[in-house]
């Protein structure tokens, strides 16, 4: 699947939805040691997914280009 790809239909379970106000988020897993390495993600559209743990980053309306801190 291409970086930013828009996110797939889960078989099994519940993915965690997290509402972002830029369009470049990064993502550890939350998990403090147990989480996974931190990637960066870009959402093309209105939302991407994690690679790592599937969760799903919806941007909100009125979004910006730049990173969050």
């Amino acid at each position: 699947m291409a970086f930013g790809a828009q996110t797939p239909t889960p078989a099994v379970g519940t993915i965690e939805t997290i509402l972002v106000d830029s369009r470049v988020v990064a993502c550890d897993g939350g998990d403090g040691p147990l989480g996974h390495p931190r990637v960066w993600l870009r959402i093309e559209l209105e939302q991407t997914y994690c690679p790592y743990c599937s969760r799903v980053f919806v941007l909100k309306p009125g979004a910006s280009d730049h990173p969050e801190h």
